[in-house]
């Protein structure tokens, strides 16, 4: 059975993203997956790194259990909104108090690069923009993407990085987004079973 993590980067539950979250989880889950969610909107947690890494601060029960569910996983799937070409602050936020070292990382003296501590998770990113999907790749580079896929989980060994991105959603009708949610739980069924 596989062990799944869904987190919701969105900070409302209002939202798109959350139908997407749900409608990923609903579809895994009925594929015999085993499910665990992280909706970051309703942890307890300071998302700001007040003392940058000098100081290590103590980590709150809420990103403490987060922490286990990430151990926890073969597979993270990471559902949130692209604002201004990358993560909402929530997310990010996130990141900066959870995958700290000595848990995303270990830096190892006189080598160029750290010990990857995540290695053996797979990680599937759910993105919905307001840009086109050409605009964000050709002329931006798809910032928001290579900074979750490359600078983030890849420096901490989850590997491989998938995304699957629904682009523009300001001018999405509504069959548009039920495809867009057929098309995530399809994806959910297939990586249930993988």
């Amino acid at each position: 059975m596989k062990k799944i993590l869904v987190i919701l980067g969105h900070p409302s539950r209002d939202s798109f993203c959350h139908v997407l979250a749900e409608a990923y989880v609903h579809a895994a889950a009925a594929a015999g997956a085993e499910l665990r969610t992280l909706y970051l909107g309703d942890l307890k947690f300071d998302p700001i790194l007040h003392e940058g890494y000098r100081v290590i601060q103590p980590l709150e029960p809420d990103l403490e259990k987060a922490r286990e569910d990430i151990r926890w996983a073969q597979h993270l799937v990471f559902v949130y909104p692209s604002w201004w070409g990358g993560l909402p602050a929530l997310l990010k936020g996130f990141v900066d108090r959870a995958f700290l070292p000595g848990f995303g990382f270990r830096f190892i003296e006189n080598a160029m690069l750290p010990e990857k501590l995540l290695k053996g998770r797979s990680a599937r990113l759910i993105v919905t923009m307001d840009t086109p999907p050409w605009i964000y790749r050709w002329f931006l580079s798809a910032p928001g993407h290579n900074q979750l896929k490359k600078c983030i989980l890849g420096f901490c060994g989850i590997s491989p990085v998938k995304f699957t991105t629904f682009s523009p959603m300001k001018k999405s009708s509504d069959a548009d987004r039920a495809g867009y949610v057929a098309s995530v739980q399809a994806l959910a069924r297939k990586e249930a079973r993988s």
